[in-house]
Parts: C-alpha cells; structure tokens; sequence
C-alpha cells in the first residue's frame, strides 16, 4: 500500500513538473507541438515510427513562420531555433551565455566520458580546447595522410578480393561494413598507433570499437538520462561506457605511451600530439594552409588559440581526449563516407566528372597522391560538401544557457520576449536548415554544383554548418574531410560503383537507429577500372 502511495506520488509530481514545462512556452507566445507526457516531442522516435532526422524536419516544417518554437526533449524544455540571425548570436556572438553541451556526466564515475572534449565544460573544455587545437593544424594532419592511405590499400585489397570470389566481374557489397573498417584502421593508425587490417582480418581493436562507438537503443535512454536526469543518473553510477570498454581503452593507451617513452619512439599521430600536450610542448603556429582544407572546414576561434590556464594534465584526461576522437572519428565519418559513396553510384553523371578529376590529378602527380594534392582538387571537396549538406551526421547541435537570455520575440505577434534561463538548453537543427529550399533549392536533389566557387557566395551564412559554428565546433574537422576525401578517392581510382538488386532507392532511414542507417543496408556494386 505504501509503495501504490509513493509510486503515485512521483507519477503525479512527474506529470506536475510536466506540465509547468509545457505551458511556459504557451505563456509567452510561443508556439509547441503538443507534448506527451514524459516523453514530449521524442515519442515517435522512442517507438521507433520516425528517425531521428525525420523528427527534427517535422518539428522544424511544423511552423514556418517562427524564429525560434518550443521543444521537449522527453522531461526537459528547450528552445529549437529556426532563425540563422538568433543562431549567430547564441554560437558566436553572445557565445558565452551558451558555452556548454548540455549532458552531464560525473567526470568521478566515468572519467573518460566526462573528461573529454565534448563533455567539459566553462574554463576546463576552454583550457582542453586550447591544449589540442595545435594538434589539428594541417601541417599536423599531412603527416598522416600516409597513414590513410595504407587503409585504403588494405580496403581496396578487400574489394578485389570480393569480387575474385563472385565469380563474375563484380561484386555486391554492403559498403557501411567498409567504411566502418577502414575509418576503425585509420583511428587505430593516426590516434593509438596500432597498425590493423580490419578489412582482411577482425581484430580485437575493431570488436571494441564497434562497441563503443554504436549508438544502440539503451545508450540513447542513457544519454538523453545525462540531460534531462543527471542527479538520478549520478545516484545510480549510470556510466556511457562498459567497464570493459573503458579498462581495453585505458590499457591501450597507457600501454603504448608507456613504450613510447621508455624506447623513445616517435610517430606522427594524434597520441604523439596528445603527450607532447601533456608535456606542455605542443604551441600554436600559424597555418596558412587552413583555407586549403575545403569549404566545409570550420576556422579555430581565439578560444582555441589563447594560452591555457592549466599546463597539467592526468592520463585520464589524456585517455578521454583518445576516445572521444575513436568514437567521433568512427561512426560519424563512417556514415558520411557510406552516403558519399551510394550518392556517386546514384548519380554516375557526378561520379564521372570526379573520376576524371583524380586521374587528370594522378597524371599530374605521376600516380601518386598527398594532402596538398588532394586538397587542390576542387570538384572533389565540392562533391564532400554536398553530401554533408545533404547527409550530415550531426542533424542537430546542443548548447545549454549559462546565464539567462533574452531571446527576443518568437514571432511579429507575440507580446513579450522570451527569456531563456540558466541551465535550460537550446538546439539547432543544422540538418533542417541543410534542407531548407529557402537556402538551398532542390535541397533533395544532390548537386556539387551548389559549391562550386562560383556559385559560394550564394549560400547564406550559418546555413551550411556540418561541423558547428562558432567556438565550440568541431576541432577535428580538417582530418574527417581528409579522411573523407583520401577514401573516395582511392576507391574510385581502383572501382566503378553503382546500385544493385538489393540497392534501397530512393534512400529510406532505419527507424530504429538513432545513427545514419539505411533501411535495407547499404548495398553496392563495385567493378575493378580497367
């Protein structure tokens, strides 16, 4: 009895705190879908009838005419913007009022989520942005391009493989299984220093990445806990990752640093740069070439370039900057390169024009290819920037209010402005606007030709932003377009690709992943180039 009586009781303040979320929005004129009960505007997704991408165009189609609308993220309110001026005010200029994401995790239970990039906050994620953007310079990452280019021979190798085995002069492919080896042997080569051929072998260190970097169901519940429940998430000692996962990742790193000194070897890659940090001995230097990286590059900030604060670092820091890139640097690039390459097998008109760009570059560079050659070939980096416009893996960004905020008014008929308080957070639908025909015409329809330099000044400002914008954007985005371009290219100077029977088209996302999946599978022909 005296459990009915407390269970009703929570239920009751549950659907009270409910209740009061909601209807602020409503006091102050601004406009919501109706919300379900502790599940608000994710109810869909939660039973797996709409995407996660499906959901941020509905909510952002839903009202046309406003410049920001009301959005609850299970229990918790936020503000969805759908005006570019508000989103250069709260990334950019008034970039302090929203300096953090909003997930909290306790940085003492899970260190190495907690401790990383993504999840610092205030000084520390400023001192830690500070400490690595020296790290993702492209003079930094030119080095490494021999690194990528190792796992796309291996990758290649693999395909031709595939198709020997078919018996024909081709081969059916579920191309999403090699784009996750291949960005699984990059990470390993350029970040933890492991040479691995996932393509021709399965390693131990791409059984634990997959673990690690899938976004399943029960992760989704845990990590929409750290936003919207953190004292509850705290009390329960809820961790993002295994306990097998952290101890194989800990002792990785810890292992192979711990070689590298005691041999002094030295090795071009992310977990070189991530000890010389720690050491105090990674300084900033002007990068001239930055301009160079493509279009969808994001510039470093003065955050990322002022001195830190902090010149000590514990290996836990050290381990969860490593991690966090794995995971970033595996799954979203993974889905990018996978769409990249069904676009080119759906539109053989583009695939033949890039094709042509590479063997015109390789004639140029006697068969040989490095970061500046590829970073001069300008229909190749406007090929990536459509399919990041079209298929960008971070359909929406988070930031959470620091200190309160004037938004201004939703609309030309609302009477007060609406202010946004400290701890409350806000989204913006970078995917919506991506696909907005206001911005971008035809927005289905994927043409490089939007990017190409003639027609850039067409795109407006803040509407194309694959990697974020403002100070706390993506640091790592010159290396993922590297990757990104080194893969395309070498597949296609070896392959022709193009759909199959089991091909899915037009595209459809599986609902019941949160990550960029197609239904069906991503299947692909491939056929060796004479």
């Amino acid at each position: 009895m005296i459990f009915l009586i407390w269970l009703v009781a929570i239920i009751a303040a549950v659907l009270l705190y409910c209740r009061q979320s909601y209807s602020r929005f409503s006091k102050y004129g601004v406009k919501h879908l109706p919300p379900v009960p502790l599940l608000g505007d994710m109810a869909r997704v939660f039973f797996r009838r709409e995407h996660f991408v499906e959901n941020v165009m509905r909510i952002y189609d839903s009202f046309p005419e406003e410049r920001f609308v009301g959005h609850v993220e299970f229990v918790r309110p936020m503000v969805f913007l759908r005006d570019l001026e508000l989103v250069k005010r709260i990334t950019v200029r008034d970039f302090e009022y929203f300096l953090d994401h909003a997930v909290v995790v306790d940085k003492t239970i899970d260190p190495l989520f907690g401790r990383n990039l993504f999840a610092l906050k205030s000084q520390e994620w400023k001192d830690m942005r500070s400490t690595l953007s020296p790290a993702f310079t492209s003079s930094k990452i030119k080095l490494m391009v021999p690194f990528m280019e190792e796992a796309g021979d291996n990758m290649i190798i693999r395909l031709k493989r595939e198709i020997q085995a078919s018996g024909k002069n081709y081969a059916d492919v579920e191309f999403k299984d090699v784009c996750n080896r291949y960005a699984n042997d990059v990470i390993a080569s350029c970040a933890f220093g492991l040479k691995v051929d996932s393509q021709n072998n399965e390693t131990e260190f791409y059984k634990m990445g997959k673990v690690a970097s899938q976004l399943t169901f029960v992760q989704m519940l845990k990590f929409m806990g750290f936003q919207c429940i953190p004292t509850i998430m705290k009390f329960l000692k809820m961790t993002l990752f295994t306990a097998s996962t952290q101890n194989f990742f800990r002792q990785l790193v810890t292992h192979t640093m711990r070689e590298r000194e005691t041999h002094n070897i030295l090795r071009p890659d992310i977990l070189h740069l991530l000890m010389e940090a720690k050491k105090g001995n990674l300084k900033h230097e002007e990068d001239n070439t930055a301009s160079d990286a493509g279009f969808a590059t994001v510039e470093e900030s003065n955050v990322g370039k002022a001195a830190t604060t902090k010149t000590v670092w514990t290996d836990d820091d050290l381990i969860a900057q490593a991690v966090i890139f794995f995971v970033a640097g595996f799954e979203s690039v993974a889905q990018a390169m996978t769409f990249l390459v069904y676009e080119l097998a759906l539109n053989p008109e583009v695939q033949d024009k890039l094709v042509q760009e590479i063997m015109e570059n390789e004639k140029r560079n006697g068969g040989k290819f490095n970061y500046t050659s590829v970073q001069e070939m300008t229909y190749l980096d406007m090929v990536v920037s459509e399919l990041l416009r079209m298929w960008t893996p971070g359909i929406a960004l988070e930031r959470m209010c620091t200190k309160d905020y004037n938004l201004g008014r939703p609309n030309d008929n609302a009477t007060k402005d609406y202010i946004i308080r400290k701890g409350e957070g806000v989204k913006i639908p970078t995917g919506a606007f991506h696909r907005d025909p206001q911005y971008f015409p035809e927005p289905h329809k994927f043409d490089p030709e939007r990017f190409a330099p003639e027609n850039r000044h067409k795109i407006h400002p803040f509407s194309f932003n694959p990697f974020g914008c403002g100070p706390r954007n993506c640091i790592a985005s010159r290396f993922a377009l590297c990757e990104t371009k080194v893969l395309i290219y070498q597949v296609l100077k070896h392959m022709e690709v193009s759909p199959c029977d089991k091909s899915v088209i037009p595209i459809q996302l599986e609902k019941s992943s949160l990550n960029l999946i197609m239904k069906g599978g991503h299947w692909i022909r491939v056929k060796a180039r004479e």
